[in-house]
């Protein structure tokens, strides 16, 4: 998703998301008159087709479109308020508004609540782990909030190829070597694992919440590979 609203993510037109793409300008080229030798002119260069948009269709499946509940309507509104855009998550998950719903509160809360960890800290999780699954949605979605909640596009960058070239303090490395464990090996993590994040500075409660974020995200990267879940152009630009 990437950062939102009071509560979370981002949209357009209730059940209809988003605008597409601006179409690029289409290059001319204007052939040059016939030489004094009575050579002929070249003809016109044609017209170069306007690329297709990268974020459609949103996801590879036919789904049915489904009614916005009056909360989740609301919602999309919001987000298309704040960020000028519906997030292509929450339109993916809008043919069914139990699971729309669900999905938005438990965002919200991993992502936005009360925690011991930054919304940056957060982000980078989400970046670590999704770039471990090569996940397209979710490493252009949140290397933009990197980018955004940092102010470093650097960051965003190192973050989204590989967490290790970053200079990242000591909570920071152990935050997402834990993360990458986790994901590419959970039955290898044991008591030494959380000892090095209590020995970084991290309670009892905030590995709780590493462990929450690590799970979703998984969660989300392979729901959003299987069905070739395209991110917003917009993220592409975002704090670069």
């Amino acid at each position: 998703m990437a950062r939102a609203t009071g509560g979370g993510a981002t949209q357009s037109k209730a059940g209809k998301p988003f605008k597409d793409a601006a179409k690029a300008s289409l290059a001319r080229g204007d052939g040059a008159k016939a030489g004094k030798n009575g050579a002929a002119a070249p003809a016109k260069a044609a017209k170069s087709a306007a690329p297709a948009p990268d974020d459609m269709p949103i996801v590879a499946l036919n789904l049915p479109a489904g009614k916005l509940s009056p909360a989740m309507a609301a919602y999309f509104k919001k987000c298309q308020d704040k960020l000028g855009f519906v997030p292509n998550v929450l339109a993916a998950y809008a043919f069914d508004t139990v699971k729309l719903e669900a999905f938005v509160a438990l965002y919200n809360d991993l992502m936005l609540g009360e925690s011991g960890l930054s919304k940056l800290e957060r982000e980078m999780i989400a970046v670590a782990v999704s770039s471990h699954n090569r996940c397209y949605y979710c490493l252009t979605a949140h290397g933009a909030a990197v980018r955004l909640y940092s102010g470093s596009p650097l960051l965003g960058e190192q973050m989204v190829m590989n967490y290790r070239a970053a200079r990242l303090n000591k909570r920071q490395r152990a935050m997402l070597d834990f993360a990458v464990k986790l994901t590419a090996s959970p039955a290898n993590v044991e008591e030494g694992d959380r000892e090095r994040l209590r020995r970084a500075g991290f309670t009892e409660r905030d590995i709780w919440d590493i462990a929450a974020v690590i799970g979703f995200f998984n969660m989300s990267n392979r729901v959003a590979s299987a069905t070739d879940m395209r991110p917003n152009t917009a993220y592409h630009g975002q704090a670069r």
